[in-house]
């Protein structure tokens, strides 16, 4: 336009597009094509939708003409082009109209669609511009609609004008400008087009006189439409990010829990108050039986009546476990029950109340029927996880002695704290095996990995070192049979092993036959608190087809304690430092006259203090102490 110096119509051009557009938007509902030409002269542009229908004008002799629904805004056009009309095709329809150059002479004439009786002037090109032109940005919808009625008063000459909205909970007037009351015709209400449940309404007073009074005020319900959908749906989509981050942070809090109480406990706190009232979770058993596991009410006072009421609505609670749907509840616990169900297994449900007029908003509904969804997925991830640490926990009891034995002159201490949470089973264990009423073989090692795998190894080398060594056979020959039988069944794995065998003499000293296999030195504690370690490390089983394990001698003094472990305590980290053999003698002379199981504590709980993270390998701690 601004090539032909058009400009001068440009404003013209813009405000009959925007609201030839808009009709085709909210009536026609399809794609719109605008085809502009230019010329020297004036300015043609067609607004094409892909509706078919006709544009009609329905002639209403009492308030002059009156244009068909999607003839609104057409009113704009025929008072604003130079001249106008209809195009019908295939598929569509549309609307054109001609604007020209001012002081140019006017092109050929082509009749209207229709023509304005002479005799009943209507509104001024300026005036209909006002009506049509859009609300301040960033105005509230209250601020915007007063003034589009403020402009509809003026133009139409009514006497006040209010706009109602109903949101579902009763209607609601959001803006009203002039008087309404008292007027000739009683006021014109014209519904608004929105979506559901939203409803709204216009009401118009004293405008009956006015022949354009019809068409005006459809067009203003076109544009008070527009700003209540746009409203509805600011508010929906700002809604909606608040649903989606309140889901989030609900997610986040259940995945952190493992624990079934702790996420039982949890999940009405994350309902009320933000959903409801109150809240409860009820968890069926094996044979479908329903217990109570958490509740929770925004007013603690009322929640032994609210737990009397779920008592006598447990037959209504179990029938709606079953089904997949919402069930409401009825007085007095007014609320409704959504099933827990996680990987087609029913867990439970969860019932959410509150008050009559404020349950059964969907959007709330539906959020809490994704809280449920959530819930079961979390109450299921822990059952699984409970399941997993109990199988792995008994496998793991079975690869240790069930009691240490006591003997007369003699103290064993054992401690043993795995990783992961208890849920795998470690590769390191201790065993004592009884060989007559005064010897005693020790046995302390480490299954390389983690796991059924290495729980298998572990529980391998366990059972044949007991049959080995009950057969009678020595220690360096039960050693090269536990590596011919790792390299055979081992499935690649090794295993770090210290035996030793412990004797009581007449003497009141124990003689300890030490065998290291890849296994670190254990620590020789004195009565007096010195330290050493003792014995000489050999080869690892199940690598080598030969290995070397030397033999070494130590006495034990009474008030001695021989003290073996496990690379998890040595290799503790706090940052980038380590436990430590040093700090390990350290702690264990400082623990110089205590019994053994004393001593296997305190290293214990020295150990896991050392950091604050939870342990990575698995910790073993075993003593023998000369208790003559």
């Amino acid at each position: 336009m601004h090539e032909r110096d058009l400009g001068a119509v440009l404003d013209e051009a813009l405000l009959l597009v925007t609201e030839l557009t808009t009709n085709s938007v909210v009536h026609a509902g399809t794609e719109v094509d605008l085809e502009i030409t230019a010329t020297e002269t004036s300015l043609t542009v067609a607004v094409l939708d892909f509706q078919p229908g006709q544009l009609t004008v329905q002639a209403d002799t009492d308030s002059g003409p009156e244009l068909a629904e999607r003839g609104r805004g057409l009113l704009l056009v025929d008072q604003l082009a130079t001249a106008w009309g209809t195009l019908q095709f295939t598929g569509g329809k549309g609307v054109w109209f001609r604007l020209d150059r001012p002081a140019t002479p006017p092109g050929p004439f082509t009749p209207p669609m229709f023509e304005l009786p002479s005799a009943q002037a209507g509104p001024s090109p300026e005036r209909l511009a006002e009506l049509a032109a859009p609300s301040g940005a960033g105005a509230t919808l209250t601020e915007a609609a007063e003034d589009l009625l403020q402009r509809l008063c003026e133009v139409s000459g009514a006497t006040g004008a209010a706009l109602t909205v109903d949101e579902g909970d009763g209607p609601h007037t959001v803006a009203a400008v002039g008087r309404l009351t008292g007027s000739a015709d009683g006021g014109r209400r014209v519904p608004l087009q929105l979506t559901r449940p939203w409803r709204a309404e216009l009401l118009v007073a004293g405008a009956g006189g006015n022949p354009y009074g019809r068409p005006l005020v459809a067009l203003a319900a076109d544009k008070l439409t527009l700003l209540v959908e746009n409203h509805r749906l600011r508010r929906a989509d700002s809604e909606r990010r608040t649903w989606l981050t309140f889901l989030a942070d609900a997610s986040e809090l259940l995945a952190q829990s493992l624990d079934v109480e702790l996420t039982l406990a949890l999940i009405p706190r994350l309902v009320v108050p933000r959903l409801g009232v109150w809240c409860a979770i009820h968890t069926a058993d094996a044979g479908g039986e329903l217990r109570l596991a958490a509740a929770a009410h925004a007013d603690e006072t009322m929640l032994t009546d609210l737990l009397d009421s779920l008592a006598q609505a447990t037959p209504q609670l179990k029938e709606a476990m079953g089904t997949d749907a919402v069930v409401p509840l009825g007085i007095p616990l007014e609320g409704y029950v959504v099933a827990l169900i996680a990987r087609g297994q029913h867990l439970g449900t969860l019932t959410v109340g509150g008050g009559r007029d404020t349950w059964q908003r969907t959007e709330e509904v539906a959020v809490v029927e994704d809280v449920a969804r959530r819930a079961a997925l979390a109450l299921d991830n822990a059952n699984i996880h409970a399941e997993r640490r109990n199988i792995a926990q008994a496998l793991q009891r079975s690869l240790l002695p069930p009691q240490l034995p006591k003997a007369e002159g003699v103290e064993f201490g054992a401690e043993y704290v795995p990783t992961g949470e208890g849920v795998d089973v470690g590769g390191d264990f201790y065993d004592v095996v009884p060989l007559s009423s005064r010897r005693w073989l020790v046995v302390v090692g480490d299954v390389s990995g983690k796991g059924v795998q290495a729980a298998t190894v572990t529980g391998l080398v366990r059972d044949v070192t007991r049959v080995l060594v009950r057969d009678g056979r020595p220690l360096p020959e039960t050693l090269v049979r536990l590596n011919e039988t790792l390299l055979e069944r081992g499935a690649g794995r090794f295993c770090t092993l210290c035996l030793a065998l412990v004797m009581r003499r007449q003497d009141g000293t124990l003689d300890v036959t030490l065998h290291l296999a890849g296994h670190d030195q254990p620590v020789l504690m004195r009565a007096d608190g010195e330290t050493e370690l003792v014995g000489t490390c050999g080869t690892a089983l199940g690598l080598l087809d030969v290995i070397n394990t030397p033999r070494t001698q130590v006495i034990l003094h009474p008030g001695d304690t021989l003290v073996f472990y496990t690379d998890g305590v040595t290799e503790r980290r706090r940052g980038t430092n380590l436990f430590g053999v040093a700090r390990l003698r350290e702690e264990a002379g400082a623990l110089a006259g205590f019994p053994a199981d004393v001593v296997v504590a305190r290293l214990r709980a020295r150990t896991l203090s050392y950091s604050q993270e939870p342990p990575r390998d698995d910790i073993a701690i075993f003593a023998v102490r000369n208790d003559a």
